[in-house]
């Protein structure tokens, strides 16, 4: 399920109209070998899967997209309705397929497939068949672009990242989970609202499991560079702690209200693994907060756990963890978390 074939196959007994358009100048070299041309694949054309193939494409982060899925008629669907937008939009390549050959040569896959839950099923058996479901992805991925960046979106991020490190034999520097980036991005909108200020002059994270057990760095909190608590502490001006654990608690709980209203999340999370997507290809050596093989740091050492971290990211995956300082409450709710993902890891037999 190829892109559609191009107008060089429409003239009169074969003619290729391409080379006929357009006479070439004089004393011209070949394209340079060192010319650099991104292709991105994505795994899974749900409601997540093409929010974020949307906004790779509209923000001009590939020349080359893949996308993948095992429904062939939506997957064809998708594919033709992205193709026929190509006058709206920068010149990419599109391409689909349900055989993983045609993510071949990709710097960056985005795994965005998941089972669904079932009435009455348990997490540990949902997660279980989406372990199952990942062994048919993640080999298939490694084996075709053995130099590329995996992105893990589907949930439970921080097990499924650490399942597809293990799947994949990749270094731990190129296997990263989308994390706790987006609950970040609900956390400095809802500072930013508190206080009447644009989002983007908030500096503040969250940290460790994209889940219930996500911990929320308040001692690190700082708008327009100036620290937050410091400076309530300074001007003497009182404030409540559980008017913080509120903060949090929304952070937490607003996912769910956006699946309780319209049934899933989308363009938040396309814009989050967009923005990704663009520190990583670019090498922007920005911080993220996403899933990253923990151990070792902040006292974590109770076995191999990804879990969400300040990162700086660039063309080589993971470039480091940024060593932020915690209090000593938030080091202690950060291994709480990694002791819950760990749980969960072991009931699965890896």
């Amino acid at each position: 399920m190829q892109k559609s074939p191009s107008a060089s196959s429409l003239g009169p007994g074969g003619l290729d109209l391409a080379q006929a358009f357009f006479k070439p100048i004089l004393n011209t070299d070949p394209p340079s070998s060192t010319k650099r041309h991104t292709k991105i694949s994505v795994i899974g054309v749900g409601n997540v899967g093409m929010a974020i193939a949307q906004t790779i494409l509209t923000q001009d982060l590939a020349d080359e997209l893949a996308l993948v899925d095992a429904k062939s008629d939506k997957l064809r669907g998708e594919m033709l309705d992205l193709q026929h937008a190509a006058a709206f939009l920068p010149r990419t390549k599109i391409n689909a397929s349900v055989d993983y050959s045609v993510t071949a040569g990709s710097d960056l896959c985005i795994v965005t497939a998941g089972a669904r839950q079932n009435p009455g099923e348990s997490r540990l058996n949902l997660l279980q068949r989406n372990v199952a479901l990942f062994s048919n992805i993640i080999p298939p991925l490694a084996k075709y672009s053995p130099d590329s960046i995996l992105l893990i979106v589907s949930n439970p991020v921080d097990v499924l990242t650490y399942v597809s490190w293990k799947l994949s034999g990749f270094p731990s520097n190129r296997v990263i989970g989308s994390g706790t980036n987006l609950d970040s991005s609900r956390f400095r909108f809802l500072i930013a609202d508190h206080l009447d200020v644009n989002a983007q002059d908030v500096q503040a994270f969250i940290v460790g499991e994209h889940g219930d057990s996500s911990v929320a760095l308040w001692s690190s909190i700082s708008i327009g560079g100036v620290p937050v608590l410091s400076f309530l502490k300074n001007q003497q001006i009182a404030y409540e702690k559980q008017t913080l654990e509120n903060i949090h608690k929304a952070v937490v709980e607003s996912a769910y209200e956006v699946i309780s209203l319209k049934g899933y999340t989308s363009w938040a999370i396309g814009y989050s693994v967009a923005n990704l997507a663009r520190s990583l290809l670019r090498d922007q050596r920005k911080i993220h907060p996403v899933s990253v093989l923990a151990k070792g740091f902040y006292g974590i050492d109770g076995g191999e756990v990804f879990l969400s971290l300040p990162a700086q990211l660039g063309r080589g995956g993971v470039l480091g963890v940024t060593n932020i300082h915690l209090t000593d409450e938030e080091v202690q709710r950060l291994r709480k978390s990694a002791e819950t993902i760990l749980e969960v890891q072991s009931q699965l037999g890896l």
